[in-house]
């Protein structure tokens, strides 16, 4: 019991890691179309496409780990 309880936190903040990163990433896009040097925006759009590239595929995969372990508690029931 005590162990599903910690995977589930675990995977929360996770989860919730892998949306601060996502925020991060889009401020971090939005603010590189300010830029005026033409290489530091080209190093900080692909820098903050990486990213959220990485951190929406984690956010992806804790999610789609937590529906398939409810699902599998639900089916154990």
């Amino acid at each position: 019991m005590t162990t599903k309880i910690l995977w589930w936190i675990r995977q929360i903040i996770l989860a919730m890691a892998a949306c601060f990163f996502l925020v991060f990433g889009i401020q971090m896009l939005i603010v590189s179309y300010r830029l005026n040097d033409p290489f530091t925006f080209i190093m900080t759009f692909f820098s903050s496409s990486f990213i959220i590239l990485i951190s929406g595929t984690l956010l992806f995969a804790f999610i789609y780990k937590m529906i398939s372990r409810r699902k599998k508690d639900e089916d154990n029931q």
